[in-house]
């Protein structure tokens, strides 16, 4: 409209040409019905939400909401999906309708067009459904997809016009179908690691996908700025394929879809767009978990396949790696750690590396020495942050660039990295081996309150700490048996990228959880997750509220018998451990028979069933409960006179018990998870109940392990205080502050 009116000076209409004195009153262009009349036919304004109708009859806030905006912004249309129920034949039919209306004078919704829908339309993911309902309401030759979290600028969208010139000028072979536009996101002064996603986003928005753009021609739609040609994509299909599952990561098929019926997407420096990225960990863990889900379903869509038949072999390698292929790299670099890892637990359980150190020493042989030293001098996660350092140094200069990546350094923005590997590579991983990825809502809110630790091991139980305890048990291992003839200096050198690894994937989520070493907020999370340990699940009962029910949710993804070989397979490593071990126990002297392989098994299965006489509690009757308490106290003396016996009788040393204990708990866990793989045989056979115990044990013990550290650390208050400087910048670390002050000692009062 400001454009319109200003520029009616030019026109040759003598009429409607404006007067000097008129131009400085900034409000007369609202007032002008020619402007307003202009701008109505150039732009015009869906809002697309399929809720609408229902959120009405409900008489939801949300829904008054809406026809508040209706009613101050007269070219606003709102479109939705109408359910109505008619009877037909006494039978009840669901007819549905895609609706669009305005506020009418009196404020009430007018419906401009109603169409008769042959059934549900939501049959895909809700998101793209909820774009392909609406587009036939849209109008014009260009068309620009808003996400909620996205906002704008006065000045930037003055430029508007001259991106849509774009559309008529030379862009290679074929004209542009799809223009892109950079983000700026807005949300990095909130937290450290928003600055941390926010800075990464705006590498990728401005220096990746101009590059992609041009001159790679691989750049497929990713931000939601994005022009599309309208006419060009109505009649290819539309700008979103929905098919469930499949489509999860719908941003990018839209250029997959143009790329492969002659279109052609582009990147501009015209205008920039603001965005608002997720500022909370569990946020972005989310969000990487829904792309990475979403690019392991990619590698199995057929756009994928035609693109890789149809491009040259340069362009299939630089769209490889700047889709599927960058997860799987990333992938496979957390793979190599733990073959790395495995391979040295193997050199030192087999003596084959002391034996391979001795003659190396003989021989001289410095070449089979260096090989034996290897190590990873640089954590990988690090590497992520490579091309974000290029961006700043592109955008900042580079004096500036080193500095912010120095404060970022600071801030443990190699924890983040790394932990985030982890994420990538869980999630890829999974949607590989099972398929199923789910579209997860994140929320984008500001999160800066403080998660529970229950939330926060629930969430990165199977993709971080799991694997993090792996790498440690793998790395206790080597120093235990290890060829350390190095000293100290070489296991350090050998193996501090690994421990940084573990411990980021162990105690990143809490090192940048808001106040989460706040003793009182520590005490609070002690029993709401042992609240959540015990509570027994049921009907209705969710993951949230009981770890039974999170437990059965956890197994959702294993479906296939493909899945479960897979899973059996990938198990059977945990054995290495107590099969290397037991050879290494000096009780065992200079045996080296499979019987005593056989025995460490038989000493497992008594635990076991110890275990299974600890934990019953069946209330029959006040008679056997009893008798088993009896049989419990029996079995308790029986296992202590047995280890004593044993100790004095053998050579049976306490180091011995501790080397057992390191060797039959990865086994257990093997077990575990081969019988979780194998769900409805165990339930056949009447075992799923004992599973299920010794599972609740497991993640006990493993939750106990992250605690007791956090737990400790919360003792001193600087840790808390330095944490908060950490994260935050100083008007959000001084709310923090005064909000404990206020909150007193009130959570204490039952301790």
């Amino acid at each position: 409209m400001l454009q319109t009116y200003l520029e009616r000076m030019n026109s040759a209409d003598v009429e409607a040409a404006i007067s000097s004195n008129d131009t400085a009153d900034t409000r007369a262009f609202e007032l002008s019905p020619e402007a307003r009349a202009q701008a109505d036919l150039k732009f015009t304004y869906v809002v697309t939400c399929q809720i609408y109708g229902k959120q009405k009859e409900g008489q939801k806030p949300e829904a008054a909401d809406i026809a508040l905006l209706m009613q101050r912004n007269e070219a606003l249309r709102v479109a939705f999906i109408d359910e109505v129920e008619t009877l037909k034949d006494a039978k009840v039919h669901k007819e549905f309708h895609s609706k669009l209306v305005k506020a009418d004078i009196n404020g009430k919704d007018k419906e401009i067009y109603s169409i008769k829908l042959p059934g549900n339309p939501k049959l895909g993911e809700g998101k793209p459904e909820n774009q392909n309902h609406a587009i036939v309401f849209t109008r014009g030759s260009a068309i620009q997809t808003i996400d909620m979290n996205q906002d704008n600028y006065f000045e930037e969208a003055l430029k508007m016009r001259n991106l849509l010139e774009e559309f008529h000028c030379d862009h290679g072979i074929r004209n542009a179908t799809i223009l892109g536009v950079r983000e700026h996101v807005f949300t990095g002064s909130v937290s450290s690691l928003a600055s941390f996603m926010s800075n990464q986003e705006t590498s990728f928005v401005t220096l990746a996908q101009r590059v992609l753009a041009n001159p790679l021609k691989v750049r497929m739609h990713y931000g939601h700025p994005d022009v599309f040609d309208r006419v060009f994509h109505i009649t290819r299909g539309g700008i979103s394929k929905a098919s469930r599952v499949i489509n999860i990561s719908e941003d990018i098929f839209a250029g997959f879809n143009s790329t492969l019926r002659q279109g052609n997407v582009t990147h501009h420096e015209y205008i920039q767009v603001g965005k608002g990225r997720d500022v909370g960990l569990n946020q972005i863990a989310v969000f990487e978990g829904k792309v990475s889900g979403g690019n392991g379903e990619q590698v199995l869509s057929r756009d994928v396949y035609r693109l890789g038949q149809q491009f040259d072999f340069f362009r299939m390698l630089s769209f490889y790696f700047t889709t599927v292929g960058y997860y799987f790299c990333t992938m496979l670099t957390v793979l190599m750690v733990f073959i790395f890892l495995y391979g040295k637990a193997y050199l030192a359980l087999s003596g084959v590396e002391g034996e391979l150190q001795d003659r190396a020493l003989v021989t001289k042989n410095t070449a089979l020495t260096a090989a034996l030293n290897t190590q990873f001098l640089i954590q990988i996660g690090i590497f992520t942050a490579v091309p974000m350092i290029l961006g700043f140094i592109l955008e900042q200069g580079f004096l500036r660039a080193i500095v912010s990546f120095l404060t970022m350094q600071l801030q443990l923005c190699a924890v983040f990295f790394t932990f985030s590997l982890g994420t990538k590579t869980h999630y890829f991983g999974r949607t590989i081996l099972h398929g199923g990825a789910r579209y997860q809502a994140t929320g984008r809110g500001f999160v800066v309150r403080h998660i529970k630790f229950s939330e926060n091991y629930r969430l990165y139980s199977r993709s971080h700490f799991v694997k993090g305890l792996e790498v440690v048990l793998l790395l206790v291992v080597y120093l235990a048996y290890g060829y350390n003839d190095g000293g100290a200096l070489e296991y350090v050198l050998l193996t501090v990228t690994s421990w940084f690894m573990a411990l980021s994937w162990l105690f990143a989520p809490y090192l940048f959880n808001p106040s989460g070493f706040e003793w009182q907020k520590i005490v609070e999370d002690f029993r709401d997750w042992t609240n959540w340990l015990l509570y027994r699940g049921g009907i209705g009962v969710k993951g949230e509220e009981s770890w039974e029910a999170w437990w059965e949710e956890e197994l959702a993804h294993i479906r296939t018998f493909g899945g479960r070989i897979a899973e059996t397979i990938l198990s059977l490593r945990f054995f290495i451990f107590q099969y290397g071990i037991v050879y290494k126990l000096h009780v065992k002297g200079d045996d080296t028979s499979l019987t005593v392989y056989g025995v460490s098994w038989a000493v497992l299965a008594v635990l076991i069933v110890l275990f299974k006489v600890f934990t019953f509690s069946q209330k029959i009757s006040v008679n056997f409960q009893l008798l088993l308490r009896f049989i419990q106290g029996v079995s308790f003396l029986l296992a202590l006179a047995g280890l004593a016996v044993a100790v004095k009788l053998s050579d049976l040393s306490v180091a011995d018990v501790f080397a057992s204990i390191l060797a039959f708990i990865p086994t257990g866990w093997g077990i575990l998870s081969i019988a979780i793989a194998w769900k409805p045989l165990m339930k056949k056979l009447g075992l799923w109940k004992s599973i299920r115990s010794i599972a609740l044990l497991y993640d006990a013990g493993m939750g106990m392990l992250i605690f007791i550290p956090i737990a400790l650390s919360s003792w001193f208050p600087f840790v808390s205080t330095f944490q908060t400087r950490l994260m935050f910048n100083q008007a959000f670390s001084r709310g923090l502050e005064i909000s404990l002050v206020l909150a007193g000692n009130n959570p204490n009062t039952g301790v």
